[in-house]
């Protein structure tokens, strides 16, 4: 009972501390962390695209001061009444990327594919929105176009049902760039030629601004990385060669299909010495000495390596806050 017990614990802190910044999040995981570590205080800067205040409601969710930002509900009151969190990238167009959406869509690759989770849960991919404008938004691709309707009152979103087309407000289209060009380089998505010419337009009408940057710090503190295209370490253009270093070429089957034995927090190999610990989840590995999250992981998640070479070949990383 009392194994079982340290497991529950040590589970329960890996998921939901927010102390574990080298350990990438799921989705479901990357929600808390967006309403506790990073957008805390930012109710009164609006929502992404319309700009509306909300109240935190629950671990992961808000709700909408429709009056703050003059949003008029168009179709769905619910959800128009909630925060949710938005894909700026679809999860829809990295998924099909996967082997796994083949087989079973968004469900079986959340459950199934480790890498389809980290990029699900990536902190920077990740806004909130008024719910019916996530909904309305759907998977349609975003372009600039001018609509006549006012179907969002005074937000200046606008939705071609018919075309699977978005116009998103001026403020916004910046940011929408910027994201795009990081999920694609860092996990090693096609984009069009119009597709990049468009965004490098946006990119360069819409810089990037003091609260963009202020985001990608707190981010990159959980991460262990920049948005490079945010920071300006990195410049997209026509030739662009993705890094897709957000990816894996092979993941150790025996970690998807069956879960690590419990190991103890001094654990070692055959010859004595302390084993290096991957993270099945986040495809990070922690170092004995050095890691202050080593004896933090939780039993079900732990891959074990002999040396760091083999974890590299493996696919995983090293921890960013190892010293």
């Amino acid at each position: 009972m009392n194994k079982i017990v340290v497991a529950f614990v040590s589970f329960f802190i890996i998921t939901f501390s927010l102390s574990v910044h080298a350990d990438y999040p799921n989705f479901s995981q990357a929600k808390k962390i967006l309403r506790q570590s990073i957008y805390m205080d930012q109710t009164t800067k609006g929502t992404f695209y319309c700009g509306c205040n909300w109240s935190w409601q629950g671990a992961t969710g808000g709700r909408i001061d429709k009056k703050s930002c003059g949003y008029d509900v168009r179709a769905n009151q619910n959800r128009a009444d909630r925060l949710e969190w938005e894909h700026i990238v679809p999860a829809s167009n990295f998924g099909r990327a996967r082997q796994c959406w083949q087989k079973g869509g968004r469900d079986n690759c959340t459950k199934n594919d480790p890498v389809f989770a980290v990029m699900e849960g990536d902190l920077f991919n990740l806004v909130p929105s008024i719910g019916e404008v996530n909904g309305d938004r759907s998977n349609f691709s975003f372009n600039a176009f001018r609509k006549a309707d006012k179907n969002y009152g005074s937000c200046a979103i606008a939705v071609d049902f018919k075309n699977r087309q978005v116009s998103p407000p001026a403020h916004t289209r910046g940011r929408i760039a910027r994201t795009y060009f990081y999920m694609h380089d860092r996990y090693n998505l096609p984009m069009s030629r119009s597709q990049a010419a468009l965004f490098m337009q946006w990119h360069k009408d819409h810089p990037v601004t003091k609260d963009e940057l202020m985001l990608n710090k707190r981010i990159r503190q959980l991460m262990g990385h920049d948005n490079e295209f945010v920071t300006g370490q990195r410049v997209w253009s026509f030739n662009h060669k993705n890094r897709g270093d957000g990816l894996v070429s092979e993941f150790p089957q025996a970690s998807i299909s069956r879960p690590a034995k419990a190991i103890t927090q001094k654990a070692k190999d055959n010859t004595g010495h302390q084993v290096i610990r991957g993270n099945r989840n986040s495809l990070i590995y922690h170092l004995p000495k050095g890691c202050p999250h080593y004896s933090n992981l939780s039993p079900r998640n732990i891959v074990e390596f002999s040396n760091e070479a083999a974890a590299r070949k493996a696919g995983y990383k090293k921890a960013g806050n190892c010293k």
